[in-house]
This record gives C-alpha cells, sequence and structure tokens, in this order.
C-alpha cells in the first residue's frame, strides 16, 4: 500500500508530502490524544467491497461497525488499544457535534474555498481529502443552537431541504460521523489530511460557510 499524499504548511504556503501509513491502531491514538472520540469503521472485504455482513453496502468500508457507535466513541487509550487488537484492519469513524463540525463539499469546490481562505489570510482548521472526490473542513462544533433551522446531521446522501441552493454540501454535525484521514476505502482509494491538525482553535463554522457555500455555487 503507497503513502498517503497530504499538504504540509509551511509559511503560509502549501507543499505536497508523502506520510508513510502508520497502523491503524496507532492513528486512532492519535486521534485520542487530540481529544477527538472515535470508533471502528469497517474496511474493504478480503472478497467484496465492505467487511460488514450488508448485502450491497450503500457506503464500502466508511461507516461505524456497530449501530451503537454513538455511545461507544471513546479517548480512552484501553478501550482504543482494545478495539484495534481485535480488528487491526478497521478502519477510523470520527463522531461530529462533539469537538468539532465538519463541512462536507465536492473536491472541486473544497479546493477553490481552500484556496480563497489562504488568499484572504482567514482561518483555516484542518482539511481533509476523501479519495480526492470530497474535501472535508473540520470547524468547531456549535453545540446545540436554539435555532434548529440553522444546521442539520447528514451523511451518505442526505440532503436537507433547507440548503438546496448549496448543491453537494453536507454539514456534518450531532449524530453524524466521518471516516478519519488514513483509512482505505474500496479500489485502494485513500482519506489523508491537506492541512493536518494543529494545537489551535479551530475556526468558526459560519464564517467558512459562506465560503464554502459560494465555492458549491460555481459547480
Amino acid at each position: 500500500m503507497g503513502g498517503v499524499i497530504v499538504l504540509a504548511v509551511s509559511g503560509g504556503r502549501s507543499k505536497r508530502t508523502r506520510e508513510r501509513p502508520r497502523p491503524m491502531k496507532e492513528a486512532a491514538h492519535a486521534y485520542a490524544a487530540l481529544g477527538w472520540p472515535c470508533v471502528p469503521g469497517a474496511h474493504v472485504g478480503r472478497d467484496r467491497a465492505c467487511s460488514c455482513d450488508r448485502v450491497g453496502c450503500p457506503d464500502p468500508a466508511a461507516h461505524p461497525v456497530a449501530a451503537t457507535w454513538a455511545i461507544q466513541a471513546s479517548v480512552d487509550p484501553a478501550v482504543i488499544d482494545r478495539w484495534w487488537t481485535e480488528r487491526p484492519d478497521a478502519n477510523i469513524i470520527l463522531p461530529t457535534g462533539r469537538v468539532f463540525d465538519v463541512f462536507d463539499v465536492p473536491s472541486e469546490a473544497g479546493a477553490k474555498a481552500l484556496a480563497r481562505l489562504e488568499a484572504e489570510g482567514l482561518a483555516v482548521g484542518p482539511v481533509a481529502s476523501v479519495a480526492d472526490e470530497r474535501y472535508l473542513f473540520f470547524v468547531a462544533t456549535r453545540g446545540a443552537p436554539v435555532d434548529e433551522d440553522e444546521w442539520w446531521s447528514c451523511h451518505l446522501d442526505c440532503s436537507p431541504e433547507t440548503v438546496t441552493e448549496t448543491p453537494g454540501m453536507r454539514w456534518h454535525c450531532r449524530d453524524s460521523y466521518v471516516v478519519a484521514p488514513q483509512s482505505v476505502l474500496t479500489y485502494g482509494r485513500t482519506v489523508g489530511w491537506i492541512r493536518p491538525p494543529e494545537n489551535a482553535p479551530l475556526p468558526d463554522p459560519l464564517r467558512l460557510l459562506e465560503v464554502l457555500a459560494d465555492a458549491c455555487e460555481t459547480l
């Protein structure tokens, strides 16, 4: 399996680097050390697209193993060690709406938005690429806002009616999740960091939402 391509940021400019994949257990421990709860995910099966038992899985190798993932998610090193000892090939699932929310957009829109954010000197948090098809922007979670119309939870192909003017955008918050960088999807596709997590506050979601929505509307 080849290395995962990431973009390292130095002096305000991005450069490509190649990061050797770590054992999945080690990567899960690294997320836990950030205070990011995680759970084991399905992985590519030996003779089928997904290791789960569901025939025609709609999201192969990119969903939690257990239906109780929201309850089980943990940062406990002992728990994580046990999970990935039992399932060393399990991908890593990160629940959203706890430490962070995630804006999930088509890669073309994500690249445009990232270039604009950097050009304008705006705060950008961690950004990941899912199989070169989607960009994930990690932002500060909004917790539980009074106005429920301000946000939505989604994964797979959910499309909230309130954002039909923003094609392709998903806002992962509470009751949702994303597949974490280093996970391996079907056909050898990978999830990797474009901008890795740093020891810095996550950006305000509403400022990024404006830029991402503009980028999506140009598709």
